[in-house]
């Protein structure tokens, strides 16, 4: 009887230490899994870091150039990284490019040529301001095409860009002269000039949320469609609230800018 109440403990004592063997051996696997997880994130993150610099260059100049160029002026030079993006891929990754992208494109940097020559309200500095938001837009369109995530969605990406173009520009602000300049605003202390600054970063952030909502929930053509429709909008309301001198030659830049892009919807939604 002793020698098998000895078994049974000896039998207990052996399940149990192999039991805590697998305890250990699965405690091993699932460190080792978020281990390698952690490095490849950290991995993907530092690869993303580039393009968070590109996004920085984007808000910094698009802004300065939105602080001397209409709404509709900004948005058709906006629309023109387009042409960057085609280039790209027809003759670095030889892609076939249909002869209606091909058109839409021409179409974009035809109006984005043509309308600081027909702008009565040219301002040089504005314009070369859109021209680095210009080519920062195209630049993180390539990238964002090259880039190939694993892990980051993207949520993370524009996370990672806003917090790293908040550390960048406040760390950036004393030696580029932003920071002295801004004691002589003349609405820096007027309550409504920080109501509005706050509310500008609530409703953008917000409508950064939905952007990446929508994106994920909807086809690329859609996508294009509701972001076009959003830009007509935008141009048509700003002259209400923005004075903006414009003649018919502007006009017909900005018409120009319009029919390119909504060819370019169309190529995205029938995927020709």
């Amino acid at each position: 009887m002793a020698d098998v109440s000895w078994w049974t403990s000896a039998s207990c004592l052996l399940e149990v230490g192999l039991g805590g063997d697998k305890l250990v051996f699965k405690y091993c696997q699932m460190r080792e899994i978020l281990t390698v997880t952690v490095a490849s994130t950290r991995s993907e993150i530092l690869s993303w870091l580039p393009a968070s610099v590109i996004f920085v260059g984007i808000i910094y100049a698009g802004s300065r150039a939105l602080s001397r160029l209409p709404i509709p002026v900004f948005l058709t030079i906006h629309n023109a990284a387009e042409v960057i993006t085609c280039g790209f891929q027809k003759f670095v990754q030889k892609e076939q490019i249909s002869h209606l992208k091909v058109c839409s494109v021409l179409f974009l940097l035809v109006a984005a040529v043509c309308l600081p020559l027909c702008d009565t309200q040219f301002d040089p500095n504005g314009y070369l301001w859109a021209l680095i938001h210009l080519i920062c837009v195209g630049a993180y369109k390539v990238f964002h095409k090259l880039w190939k995530p694993n892990s980051l969605s993207d949520l993370d990406q524009q996370y990672i860009n806003y917090v790293f173009s908040v550390v960048l520009l406040a760390s950036a602000s004393h030696p580029a002269g932003d920071l002295f300049s801004a004691l002589d605003f003349p609405f820096l202390y007027f309550y409504r000039f920080h109501s509005s600054c706050c509310a500008s970063g609530l409703l953008g952030f917000f409508l950064m949320l939905h952007t990446v909502k929508l994106k994920s929930s909807t086809t690329l053509g859609q996508y294009a469609a509701w972001s076009f429709l959003a830009k007509v909008i935008t141009a048509s309301l700003s002259p209400f609230f923005f004075a903006m001198t414009a003649n018919v030659l502007t006009i017909s830049c900005l018409v120009i800018s319009g029919v390119g892009e909504a060819l370019l919807v169309y190529t995205e939604r029938t995927g020709t």
